[in-house]
This record gives C-alpha cells, structure tokens and sequence, in this order.
C-alpha cells in the first residue's frame, strides 16, 4: 500500500509589515520551506506594507516532513534581502487542524545564529553489564548543515550529552555534509538512569577564532532533523502577520483492483443515466459534499472521467441536471454547484496551454508599456501624468482619451486573438460546449431567451476562463511576477470590460460604474463576432470517444519552454562559475531539448526515459544561485550530468518540478546524489571521492498545477474519502429510500456505502499488515 501525501497552502495577503526602505514602505515576498528546503517563493509586491499575493500550491511528498515555514523578505535591489519575519508551523500542528488552517498568523523575528537546518544519523544502544553501565551512540553522519563560515561551509563536530556526561567527535573541515563514523560512550550510574531522561545531540561550527556556532541540536528519537525553539519572548504581532490557508493529506493508496467498484459506479452515473430526477452515484456524492471542498472534489472527479475518457459525458450529465433545474434562464451557473465547479476545473486541466497560447503576447504587451490608464474620475491622479506627457500638467479630460485609446487597442487585441482562436481551442472542449449549447437551447427554446444558449458558453469561457486570466496573470502563470499598481489597474479595466463582452453586452450602463461608457461601443460592436465566434466554436463533428481527451500529455506537446544556462560535463570535473552558456529548451514527455534559439533547426535532446534524478546544487558549489542538475544514466549504466541554470528560484522550482513529473514513473531513479561539485578527487558537499551520493534524492517531490499527470487510484480515494464523511448523511437517505425495500431492490445510496465499508476494511488489513510485518517507511533510515 502506498503513501501519498499532499501539503497545500496558500500565501493570502499580509497586513502591518514593518517599512524597510527608506521610501517607509517595503517590497515584500514569501519564500517557503519544507524542512528548510525552498519548495516556492511568490512575487514582490513593490511598495506595500499590506501586500495581496493570493498565490496558492500543492506540494506532492514522497515521505513525510516536520515543518513548514513561511520567511517573509523585502527585496532589495542593491546589497541583500532584508528578513522582515517568518512563520514555523510543524507537520503536527498542521495535521491536528481537520480542515486545515485558515487564519492570520504574526510573524515573529528571525535570528541567523537559531536558523538552523539538515539531518544527522545516529545509532543509541544503552549497555548494561555487571560492572557497569554504558550510554553508546554511534554519530553516523550529518546533511545540509547550515553553512557558518565565509567559504559556504561549517567545520562540524558534534556532542552527546546526558545529565552531566559528555562526548564530543574529531571536527571535519569545510563541509555541510560530514561524516563521523565514530562511537561514543558515557559511563553512566545506576541511579542516573529514570524514563524523564534524555539524550542531546549538539552539533556546532568550530572556530579557531571566537565562539563557535551552533548548528542545531536533536534530542531523542533516534533520528530526526535538527530543530530550534522560536523564542518564547518574542512579542506578537510587531512584525505584522500573514493570512495563511493550509492543509496536510495524508492517505495510504490502496492497490487499483480495490478502487474498482466505486469507478463502475461513478461511470455508471453518465454511460447509463437514468432520468433527471433519479440519483446516481454523483447526486449523493454532491448532496453529501461541503461548500468547502466542492472545487477540491470537482477537479478529483474531472481527472477521473479524464482517464475514463468519459469527461464530455461527465459534464453533460452534470450540466443537463444544472439547465433541468433552472427555471429562470438569468440565474443560470451562476451558483457555486458541482457543475458550475467540474467546468471551471475542467477548463484549466485541458485548456491553460490554449490560453496562454491567446493571451500571453497581449499580456507581455500590456506589462512592458506599463501606460497609466484611469477611467474612473475619482482615482484619477495628475501627478502620476507628468510621465505620459512632457508639455507639462495635462487635464483629466486628456488623461481620460488617452486611456480610452489605449484600453480600445488592448481590448481589440484581446477580442481578435479569442474570436481568432478557433482552431487553437482543444477539441474536448469544443465538443463539452457543443453539448452544453445543446441542453440550454432545449431547456429555453422561447423566442425571447435567444441569448441564453450563447451566454451559457460566453459565461464559462469568458467570466470564468479568459477574464480572470487578465485579472492576475500570474496565477494562471501567463507572468512569473504580480503587476504593478499601475499595470494592474489597467488589467483591472480590461477584465471588467472583457467580462461585459461575455455578457454580450446586455448589461450595460446598468451598474455604478458609469465611467465605463467610453468602452461601451466597442463592447457593443464586438458582441455580433462574439456570437459568430461561438458557433464557430460548437461546430464540430468529432465523435466524443475520439476526441483527445488531455492535449498536454500528447508527446509533441511542449510541457514547458524557455531560455536557460546550461553547462554539460562528462566525469567528475571541476565545473567553472563562467561556463554556463544561454540555451533555449523545450521539455515534452518524451525528451528534453535544447538549441541555441528557438528557430534553431538542429537539436540536442535528452530522452526522459534515461533521466535517474533531478536536483537542486549547492549554492556555494559554483558560487552560483538557482543551479539543478540532471543526471542520466546511458545504455552502459554510465553516469552523465548536465548542471542548468534558472534566473531565479521560482524558475528554478518550476522546473525541478515539471522534469519530475515526466520523469517520476522512470525505472532507474537515484536514491542519492552529491549536491557539490568535484574539486581535487572529492566532493565539495562531503568530502568523498565515492560517486554514491551523499544526499538523498527528492524526485517525487512536485508542485501540483494543472498539467499533473492523472493517478486514478489517488483521485479515487479523495472520492472515498469525501463519501466516508458523509457517511452518515448517505444512510439517512436510504432509509427514505427504501422505507418497503422489494427483494433485490438496492438503492444508490446503499450501493455507495457498501463500497464504503469495503473500502474501509481493506485500508484496516493493509494497515495491521503493515505493523504486522514492520513494513511501514521510517524517515532517513
């Protein structure tokens, strides 16, 4: 049985940072760490002490971790980032919250001598004998110590202590990653020895001038990641705080055969509907499942049906019950229910490289010209004027027709690129609309509900798909950074605009915002193009089994793409700092590519399938940041690896993740790696000149985003357990249903908590065998 857990969290906003720039504001991001290893860094947002990032992740985890921390920063652009706070929350903590949490935490400060970090190996025996009683530890060895001295490395030795004894191992020169080998031993009496004891393990930098560091301390169980208390004095709240939303899953996947009868069930749901007002496997699943979770479910059902490759079905089902239940055509979708939920999700798992493909050149556009746009009378700031005009102070009339000017060109661009999309449109998505056109257009075939059919599409695909995109472009990953005040308030009055293009402009002069009239004409030309476009976009004749039902995963599909460094070396060679060189590189599922532009006819390729790791490089290693590395493994078993530079480490960890990703189901896969360089016949990172890495591999760690490959089995048992909850509220309906069961008769909510208990018997025997048979996975063994 496998373990799969899965850590989301979502960096909110922030409110009373501390001002750090003499401006007194500060220019505040996130880095977050997972045992001290970056997983994420979101955007600056410049010149704010109450900044919105809204920026939310999924990190998939092979094993387990102990913390989770967020370090607030402000970036300066001379010198280094300032630390204005940080935020530790410990695996425990976070697991205890059933939802997750979801509150304002403060930050508190953050001292470099107690940011301590890495994992030390022991082995402790206690030896009793009758003459004496001995306390033996064996210190194995030590990773990813913080680094202490100005070469990036520490001296590290390490001391046990107990009551009053204490023993201390040889120092190991300049290194983050040292090796011991060594056993100590304490003399203990009899009387010393009680179930309050503990056992400490220190380890420290040494010094030849000065007092040594501390590099952090463990105390038993025998092997754990070196921690540091946060200080209890710290005063709450000086330091602002952060709005936080997390949530740990942690699920044992059973085997596939297991999942089985509750996939026959959910696909019996929509390859045998049964009529409209009947329940299904999907009705009870919607009726039993929280407001809360319902996006979460959603996306989980959309993936399953994906790889059924029944996703047209499943929707159609979903919105043919949606349309039968609505009787006035103007609230239409407009709840949050299942079927509003699987479309949006849906959109994003088959569509975000579409978008991008529409929407990036004209968003590229918008953020380099960076123009000051204002419509709205009362926000209009004439001082901020002076940049668009060198003759001097201008009115608001004129900062007013040179906004409509600019917001008329934009807002063309934006509309011909979507109209001109057709053929671009993944056709599982034009097959989905086509269907939903269908069921609206029967539902409301009056005279006077002629729009309806087309605002049911425009809805979804403009409101809820394209006009939130150019809301935040950099959570649909059109950016790598937020806009700035300026550029956002022009993206702003484009997705307000855009959003009454999808309402077909019948909304108009109707709201508060009256200001918006200069941009009425051009959304009321474009309606009649719109119209045209969308029946452009249903007109197809694919047969639903045999439409591709998930463009991404397509081998010449580029999953990912851009300008890198790259630096190839064959053996264990000293790698230098300047001979990194500027390469443009495509990955697919199939192979990773490079050449020296993008119109490059000739290719150097690496097949994934001979990919064996993934991972970051120390930073002291080259004296280069946001450096990876992949290694390869040829036919002959030879090892060969190609180090990779990012611009940043969002870069960097998008990535890392994505190469994984393609990569994860890999026979060959590395359980270790050196994250140095080899200088002089060893390893900067240990000190070894064995190539066994020192480190262990994390090429199961990924980001999760839209392009994640389907795992049916994880998705099932998210299903699963969503059903378990509701359990209860699953048995209360079969009482209603079958208050005079006939023989043989067995209602859907019974079928479902038959499956249930199945289910949950089998996860019951997997787990005693587990204990049974000692088979369960201990961290760092």
């Amino acid at each position: 049985m496998a373990k799969n857990t899965s850590l989301y969290f979502r960096i909110v906003e922030g409110r009373n940072l501390p001002a750090k720039d003499v401006s007194g504001t500060s220019d505040p991001y996130c880095i977050v760490k997972v045992d001290n290893e970056v997983v994420a860094r979101t955007a600056t947002v410049w010149k704010n002490l109450n900044p919105f990032w809204g920026e939310e992740y999924t990190l998939h985890l092979p094993m387990g971790f102990h913390s989770l921390s967020f370090h607030v920063m402000d970036e300066d652009t001379i010198g280094h980032d300032d630390v204005i706070g940080k935020i530790t929350l410990s695996k425990d903590a976070i697991g205890s919250q059933a939802k997750g949490l979801d509150s304002w935490v403060n930050l508190t400060r953050v001292d470099p001598d107690e940011e301590v970090q890495g994992e030390i190996h022991l082995s402790l025996e206690l030896l009793k004998d009758t003459e004496k009683i001995s306390l033996r530890c064996q210190v194995i060895e030590a990773r990813d110590l913080a680094p202490r001295d100005i070469s990036g490395t520490s001296d590290p030795f390490a001391r046990v202590i107990f009551n009053n004894h204490s023993a201390e191992t040889a120092i190991i020169k300049k290194t983050r990653f040292p090796h011991w080998g060594e056993t100590l031993e304490l003399e203990l009496d009899p009387e010393e020895l009680s179930e309050e004891g503990t056992v400490t393990v220190e380890v420290w930098d040494w010094d030849m001038v000065g007092k040594n560091d501390f590099l952090g301390k463990v105390r038993m169980p025998l092997i754990f990641f070196l921690y540091s208390v946060v200080p209890s004095s710290v005063a709450s709240g000086k330091l602002g705080a952060l709005r936080l939303k997390v949530r740990l899953v942690e699920d044992r996947i059973l085997p596939s055969v297991y999942y089985q009868p509750l996939i026959h069930l959910l696909v019996e749901s929509v390859i045998s509907p049964t009529e409209v007002e009947d329940s299904s496997a999907l009705t009870m699943l919607e009726e039993v499942t929280t407001v809360e979770s319902r996006q979460d479910v959603a996306m989980t059902l959309v993936k399953i049906y994906l790889g059924q490759g029944l996703v047209v079905p499943f929707l159609d089902y979903l919105n043919t019950r949606e349309v039968n239940h609505t009787t006035d055509p103007n609230t239409l979708f407009r709840s949050n229910s299942l079927s509003s939920k699987a479309m949006e999700q849906f959109m994003k798992a088959v569509g975000m490289l579409y978008l991008h493909e529409v929407l990036k050149p004209i968003i590229n556009r918008i953020f380099d010209e960076k123009k000051y746009i204002e419509l709205d009378p009362c926000k209009i700031d004439l001082n901020r004027t002076r940049r668009i005009s060198f003759k001097g102070a201008v009115s608001e009339a004129e900062v007013r027709d040179s906004s409509v000017e600019m917001l008329h060109s934009y807002l063309t661009s934006i509309i011909e690129s979507i109209v001109g999309s057709v053929d671009q449109c993944p056709p599982v998505m034009r097959v989905a609309f086509k269907q939903l056109h269908k069921r609206v257009e029967e539902q409301f075939a009056e005279p006077e509900n002629e729009d309806v059919k087309y605002l049911a599409i425009s809805g979804f695909f403009f409101l809820r798909f394209f006009a939130p995109a150019i809301l935040t472009p950099k959570l649909f990953q059109l950016r790598d950074q937020h806009a700035d005040t300026r550029t956002s308030r022009t993206l702003l009055l484009l997705a307000k605009a855009l959003q009454s293009v999808g309402n077909l402009g019948l909304q108009l002069g109707h709201g508060k915002e009256q200001w918006m009239a200069p941009l009425h004409p051009i959304i009321l030309r474009s309606v009649a193009s719109v119209k045209d476009f969308l029946d452009k976009l249903i007109d197809i004749d694919h047969d639903i089994g045999k439409v591709p039902q998930r463009a991404v995963f397509m081998p010449s599909v580029t999953v990912k793409e851009g300008y890198l460094h790259k630096h190839k070396t064959e053996g264990p060679q000293l790698l230098s700092r300047f001979a990194f060189k500027k390469r443009y590189f495509w990955l697919t599922s199939e192979t990773l590519s490079y050449a020296k532009t993008p119109d490059w006819q000739v290719r150097s390729s690496i097949p994934i399938q001979c990919v064996c790791a993934v991972e970051r490089v120390d930073e002291n290693a080259f004296q280069q940041q946001n450096v990876m590395q992949v290694i390869t493994q040829d036919n002959d078993g030879q090892l060969h690896t190609m180090y990779i530079q990012c611009k940043n480490v969002n870069e960097l960890n998008q990535w890392l993740s994505a190469i994984r990703k393609v990569s994860i189901y890999n026979e060959r896969m590395l359980p270790s790696f050196h994250p140095g360089a080899h200088r002089s016949g060893k390893w900067t990172c240990c000190l070894q000149a064995d190539r066994a890495g020192c480190s262990r591999t994390h090429s199961a760690v990924t980001l999760g985003d839209w392009s994640d490959p389907l795992d049916p089995d994880v998705e099932t048992q998210t299903i699963y357990k969503q059903l378990l909850q509701g359990r209860d509220k699953l048995r209360s309906v079969d009482k209603k249903v079958c208050k005079h069961p006939q023989p043989g008769c067995q209602s859907v909510a019974a079928r479902l908590l038959a499956v249930i208990d199945d289910l949950e018997q089998a996860h019951t025997t997997f787990q005693r065998r587990e204990k049974e048979d000692g088979t369960s996975v201990i961290l760092n063994p």
